[in-house]
């Protein structure tokens, strides 16, 4: 008497789930990545070694033809304070990232940074990595 087994073993391996989960993560990645860098505007910052830890809520641009952006929204210089209490309020501990052109005046600099004294925020100069 021949014992037959009635169940077969496939040597076929489907693909679609896995297809379904490099799909997933590619999705993934692809909306992650367009929110690491925030800071849509072209600006040549200056170099330095160090970088910080801090977190920014928010960030202010000068561009090299000296138009202001508080992230990608452009006002003007005079508007700039009241923009910026509307944004951030009278929290504590507000860090603002300050994005100039390297080709901007420090007086351009200062004068944002004035504002951000008169109303107690931190200021953090943002700079790219020395070469």
């Amino acid at each position: 008497m021949a014992l037959r087994t009635r169940n077969k073993v496939s040597a076929s391996f489907s693909m679609s789930s896995m297809t379904d989960i490099v799909f997933l993560l590619l999705v993934f990645f692809m909306i992650t990545s367009t929110l690491v860098n925030p800071n849509a505007l072209k600006l040549l910052l200056p170099e330095s070694s160090t970088q910080t830890k801090a977190k920014p809520l928010t960030s202010v641009s000068i561009t090299k033809d000296l138009k202001y952006y508080i992230e990608d929204k452009r006002v003007n210089l005079k508007d700039l304070e009241r923009k910026l209490i509307d944004k951030l309020g009278t929290k504590d501990d507000v860090y603002i990232a300050l994005h100039a052109d390297k080709s901007v005046d420090i007086g351009y600099v200062v004068k944002v940074m004035n504002i951000a004294k008169r109303n107690k925020y931190k200021m953090i100069l943002a700079t790219s990595p020395e070469k």
